[in-house]
């Protein structure tokens, strides 16, 4: 059998937490392709003098998902990622960046609340898709800005090792 399984799935520890630490995001043509990876670990290369750039997140407010999607008739499987950043506070540099992110096809690497990472749009690009910009109605309203980004790949999010990620970061 051509995708026989190699391993079960026995219950962890509970001590997974949930939620997004930071994001790294670099436009898609500064990531020498293709990539490599190992094992679902990915090995990432960068153009000459580029760098992907952090953006810290409030915890409890940004999120990660990947949605498997198939048609057993057609025999095709690809995996939706989506990414939602959270920017508190409107700013005239904040509004000029996301302007950017939204004209440029990017790679992201997402920082979970657990101290991983994990590859966003590594062969197809992340593209955003929608967002919005609030001043909320009450004093504890959010004021700021609320992203969506998504990307279609037909391997699912690959690993970053945590070791490779202070030489490809501003």
């Amino acid at each position: 059998m051509a995708c026989a399984l190699t391993q079960g799935f026995i219950l962890d520890c509970k001590e997974s937490l949930g939620g997004v630490k930071s994001v790294r995001f670099v436009e898609f043509d500064n990531v020498v392709q293709p990539l490599t990876y190992t094992a679902g670990v990915a090995t990432i290369v960068m153009a000459a003098g580029k760098k992907f750039w952090k953006y810290a997140q409030v915890r409890e407010t940004s999120s990660m998902t990947e949605t498997i999607t198939a048609n057993v008739q057609n025999g095709t499987i690809f995996y939706q990622q989506e990414l939602t950043v959270i920017l508190n506070k409107l700013a005239a540099a904040t509004r000029n960046e996301i302007l950017l992110l939204a004209k440029n096809r990017l790679m992201a690497i997402v920082e979970d609340m657990n101290g991983s990472l994990w590859l966003l749009g590594a062969k197809n690009g992340l593209d955003i898709t929608s967002g919005n910009s609030a001043t909320g109605t009450a004093s504890g309203d959010r004021n700021g800005y609320s992203l969506t980004f998504q990307a279609m790949e037909a391997d699912p999010i690959w690993s970053v090792a945590s070791g490779a990620i202070s030489a490809i970061t501003n």
